[in-house]
């Protein structure tokens, strides 16, 4: 197969993501750029473009790559507060294992990208199926995220909180969160 313009052999997107997550969690964000990223891989920089635009594509990629690593229950579950539970915990882990991505979620706020459209799109199913109104969907969906993503900020490092107390806090309030997003009155009827 040809390759396309900026393309080198055997530069693939896959080795452009995985070189760019070493890089930054060895060096930081500030460290991240495309030049250092394109020394790594042995290339010239003009090469990087043709799989990512920019710094900020770059980032934004970064972050999505790691949510593929959730594990998304089936919208059809038969516990839909079990399955979102589910869904959330595993984003927090995910989350965990890479603090170093944590400020760049929260500056980002959140992830782009097919990952985290598809996690977005196993959420709502699920609290559609609590009887969630169509308009209170987003927010109880942010709820969570922002949930997942600041738990996970708190336990990640050298924080004062032990990891497993951490683990047992997020799960704690995580249940809280889901009984009280489940608590919400049905679909309101049309007046």
């Amino acid at each position: 197969m040809p390759r396309g313009p900026g393309q080198r052999a055997g530069l693939t997107r896959a080795a452009v993501l995985d070189t760019a997550h070493a890089l930054l969690a060895e060096e930081g964000l500030d460290a991240l750029t495309m030049r250092a990223l394109a020394r790594r891989l042995g290339v010239a920089p003009n090469a990087l473009y043709s799989h990512v635009p920019g710094k900020t594509e770059l980032v934004d990629a970064l972050l999505d790559d790691r949510l593929s690593l959730v594990e998304a229950p089936d919208p059809a579950a038969a516990d839909p507060v079990a399955a979102l539970a589910a869904l959330m915990t595993s984003s927090y882990e995910v989350l965990l294992a890479r603090a170093d991505l944590l400020p760049l979620y929260l500056a980002r706020q959140g992830s782009r990208g097919p990952n985290a459209v598809r996690l977005g799109i196993a959420t709502d199913a699920l609290l559609a199926r609590l009887g969630l109104a169509a308009e209170a969907i987003p927010s109880a969906r942010r709820a969570l995220i922002v949930h997942a993503i600041g738990c996970a900020a708190f336990a990640g490092g050298d924080g004062p909180v032990p990891a497993e107390m951490a683990r047992a806090d997020f799960t704690r309030s995580l249940r809280w969160l889901l009984d009280g997003i489940a608590a919400q009155p049905a679909k309101s009827a049309p007046p």
